[in-house]
């Protein structure tokens, strides 16, 4: 019988939040394809923020993954058997069947894979979730204006190196928050971002404070945490906060004990009139035509670049993982599990 490698979840997170323990490889059964399906074999795997949330019980925006149960998660795959109609083998579909090496599906759950002339990972990343979520986020829900100011936060990863692009080809002074200089230096040197402050800078607040001296027009928050607390005063009248993630902040654990600020977003929020406004990608479907014609022209031109982090071995996606969330990866985290 044909086995399928996974990587499953096998404990709820402690106290200290998601570790490798919490993660088995195992090699499990896997029945062949019947009628009307596929069989799969996983090339890419996509690693993102929103699956640490997953790993929890309780209430989310997406369901709670399953203890012994393969990690949730979006993938690149090659069709091998194929028992379905418009479905041959060697053909490229996204699904979501997470960390695993094969899996039988069901034709309604895949996408065929359309030739861009880019590297199919382009897929899961900047013609992806994350790609589709920065700009969709962004033109929805921060409305730039040519000449304003937009802050963006974890810059240089798969969202936020997006935001900052596409805010630049709009006329905007792009102001772009990551860990480290390197990072820094990505930001401004190849993206094009007008200022990239370094969020480890003991001078930080100061220097952010600094950069922003005519005000922020619009913040792209993925981190939340202090990076937010400091924005709140550095907001202009009728600025918008998109709020996409909080990957600074584990929402499943306690808080930790600091400055309560609420007070002060409260009275901003009045004062300034602004926009706060979270958000998933799930509402920016709409947007997939725009999105696509837009990013793949912005590419083609060179007006916006993309960066990839792959791993190898699927083996290795505990560890990649959990990379996300000390700032170690550098561009879109993606997991090769077999050559194409």
């Amino acid at each position: 019988m044909k086995t399928t490698l996974q990587v499953q979840l096998a404990a709820r997170p402690g106290p200290e939040g998601p570790a490798l323990q919490n993660f088995a490889l195992c090699d499990v059964p896997l029945r062949a394809p019947g009628a009307g399906e596929v069989l799969l074999e996983t090339l890419y795997l996509s690693l993102d923020p929103y699956m640490r949330a997953r790993m929890y019980e309780g209430a989310n925006y997406a369901a709670s993954a399953a203890l012994g149960a393969p990690m949730p998660g979006a993938t690149i795959a090659r069709v091998g058997t194929s028992n379905a109609d418009g479905f041959a083998p060697g053909d490229l579909v996204e699904s979501a069947h997470g960390w695993q090496s094969h899996h039988v599906a069901s034709p309604d759950t895949l996408r065929p894979i359309p030739d861009t002339g880019l590297p199919v990972t382009t897929e899961l990343g900047v013609l992806g979730m994350a790609g589709h979520t920065g700009y969709g986020g962004l033109l929805r829900y921060g409305r730039p204006q040519k000449g304003e100011t937009v802050l963006v936060s974890a810059a240089s990863g798969a969202v936020g190196s997006v935001v900052g692009q596409v805010a630049r080809i709009k006329g905007c002074r792009v102001i772009g928050i990551a860990s480290g200089e390197q990072k820094c230096r990505y930001l401004t040197d190849e993206l094009g971002f007008d200022v990239a402050l370094d969020r480890r800078d003991p001078w930080f607040d100061a220097k952010l404070a600094a950069a922003c001296e005519t005000g922020i027009d619009v913040y792209f928050d993925n981190v939340g945490g202090e990076i937010f607390a400091a924005t709140i005063p550095l907001l202009n009248t009728g600025a918008r906060i998109a709020v996409c993630g909080t990957i600074s902040v584990d929402r499943n654990q306690p808080p930790a004990q600091g400055t309560d600020r609420l007070t002060m977003l409260h009275s901003a929020i009045l004062v300034k009139q602004l926009s706060l406004q979270g958000f998933l990608y799930t509402g920016l479907l709409d947007m997939t035509e725009a999105f696509r014609r837009d990013m793949t022209a912005w590419i083609a031109s060179g007006e916006l670049r993309y960066r990839e982090d792959i791993v190898d071995g699927l083996e290795n996606a505990p560890e990649a993982f959990l990379r996300l969330f000390t700032g170690e990866n550098f561009g879109k985290s993606i997991v090769r599990v077999a050559h194409a």
